[in-house]
């Protein structure tokens, strides 16, 4: 069995200062919410952070950037319409920014829980972002070597696990998720549902239990009804 957790605080509490923390999530989709929010009641800070943005609104991600918890984010696509939290912290010097193409992100952690020392890829040759990195031709075309991406802790969001910490992911939400929980030292998983071993089907995990530490279930909200009469 793995470590269930009473609640996302109790879930979190191992977090240390200075923690490179990676968090699943496409956006808001898979994105580990209840977690975060617990790492900001914790206050725990100085921390680098690896997902695929910046945080959306005033919620989740940027929350935990406005709480001034975070000196340095690891990430894809630092800017869109919503992101105004970072744009201010990173205009003002209170943050750090390193920006990686998303599919050499995703690599870059798979190779780290694969036990890849390093790699060639294509992206990012002739830009800003070869710049101090190893350059070499392979078959006449133009690489880059690129290092694994590990963190202390995995934040990250599935649908159901098992009590042996198996998990199963919703469509898109899987996003980062399965790469980053091979890529932590401790992976702390929230799902809507734990049920015992032996109920899930086998062909539908993603993530064996084997890269999973920590669970604890955060079921959505349900949603009010409507009154009655009311148009549907």
């Amino acid at each position: 069995m793995r470590s269930i957790a009473a609640d996302a605080d109790e879930a979190v509490a191992g977090i240390p200062e200075g923690a490179t923390v990676l968090i699943g999530g496409f956006g808001t989709a898979g994105q580990p919410m209840e977690l975060i929010d617990a790492v900001r009641r914790s206050g725990v800070g100085n921390l680098i952070v690896v997902n695929n943005n910046a945080g959306n609104g005033n919620h989740g991600l940027a929350a935990l950037l406005a709480a001034g918890q975070v000196r340095k984010i690891i990430c894809s696509f630092p800017r869109q319409s919503d992101s105004y939290v970072f744009d201010g912290l990173y205009r003002s010097g209170k943050i750090d920014l390193e920006v990686v193409p998303q599919g050499t992100l995703a690599e870059r952690m798979r190779a780290a829980g694969a036990g890849i020392g390093a790699f060639f890829c294509p992206t990012g040759v002739g830009t800003l972002l070869a710049e101090g990195k190893e350059q070499r031709t392979i078959d006449g075309r133009e690489y880059i070597l690129e290092h694994p991406l590990r963190g202390d802790f995995a934040l990250i969001k599935a649908h159901t696990a098992d009590t042996m910490g198996n998990l199963v992911y919703r469509k898109t939400a899987r996003n980062f998720g399965p790469v980053m929980a091979t890529a932590a030292a401790t992976t702390v998983v929230q799902v809507e549902t734990i049920v015992p071993a032996g109920h899930l089907d086998p062909e539908a995990v993603v993530t064996p239990g084997l890269y999973v530490q920590t669970l604890v279930a955060c079921p959505s909200p349900t949603a009010p009804l409507p009154p009655q009469g009311a148009a549907g």
